[in-house]
């Protein structure tokens, strides 16, 4: 079992889990991901860890509550634990020393993109961070970012926080004043990539994109996680999860994400609407 050790509430539907996993965090490097159960009869879900501590023997994981699984895995507290973590899964990012690099973080993905961004400073590059959310509160770890950045930019969809900005305005500027950065990653909502890879095109600055698609396995034998690419067919969970974005045909992505939301949708409905039978009976004999 992997047991929770801390939690903590970034905003009211993002949770952060400190998790005991010596054996994912004694292997775990930057970019690289693990798949969770709830419990015996839940789905696989990918996460990319957060954030590792191979002497404590943790991992860090952090979720937004979108769907039945991921609802049900924010009411868990300290010393609940998981059935089981698959991991870590997916090659690591390639760190060297690039030059000057620029980070973009949007939503949740900020949690992905922080070890990145540590290891890419870590390895001498100069780092422009770029980071987005809907609003202020669901922003986190502006701190951590700014630890590793050269500079940090800050952009609200409303303004609440930062400038008020979809996070390709900034990034647009600073590669017109940076025409020198070697490369961009960015991870985010699938849309979000996308059109941070069509920012990044016309300046033709490399750009790395980190791919959560529908997976069951995690090992490359179920092809749920298959994303078209120019040159033929990838799997995110055994070729990725990093992938050059410029490649990746975004608009059948974003459709084969789309496949299963009524199920969701319906999961989401019958768990949100669930009662215990043992209470009902008892409601009705009073």
């Amino acid at each position: 079992m992997y047991r929770i050790i801390h939690k903590e509430i970034l905003s009211e539907s993002v949770k952060l889990f400190i998790v005991e996993a010596p054996v994912v965090a004694r292997k775990a490097r930057a970019g690289q991901f693990v798949i969770v159960r709830n419990d015996e009869y839940g789905e696989r879900i990918p996460l990319t860890i957060a954030d590792y501590d191979s002497e404590a023997g943790t991992i860090t994981l952090i979720f937004q509550e979108v769907g039945k699984s991921t609802m049900q895995m924010g009411t868990f507290e300290v010393g609940d634990s998981y059935e089981n973590i698959a991991g870590p899964l997916g090659h690591a990012t390639e760190i060297e020393n690039y030059g000057k690099v620029v980070m973009v973080g949007g939503g949740v993905g900020i949690a992905p993109i922080f070890p990145i961004t540590r290891a890419l400073k870590q390895a001498g590059n100069q780092v422009i961070s770029i980071i987005g959310a809907r609003s202020k509160e669901l922003l986190f770890w502006e701190g951590r970012m700014q630890e590793y950045s050269d500079e940090l930019i800050v952009c609200t969809d409303d303004g609440s926080a930062g400038r008020k900005a979809l996070v390709t305005e900034p990034l647009k500027e600073v590669l017109e004043a940076n025409r020198d950065a070697a490369k961009v990653w960015a991870i985010g909502p699938a849309i979000m990539m996308k059109f941070t890879c069509l920012t990044t095109k016309p300046f033709n600055v490399p750009t790395i994109v980190s791919l959560n698609t529908v997976m069951v396995d995690g090992t490359g034998m179920c092809g749920g996680c298959r994303v078209a690419m120019e040159g033929g067919a990838r799997f995110v969970c055994v070729d990725g999860p990093e992938f050059d974005g410029h490649i990746v045909d975004w608009d059948i992505l974003l459709e084969r994400m789309s496949f299963y939301r009524s199920e969701e949708q319906l999961a989401t409905k019958q768990w949100l609407d669930h009662q215990c039978k043992l209470d009902k009976a008892a409601e009705a004999a009073e």
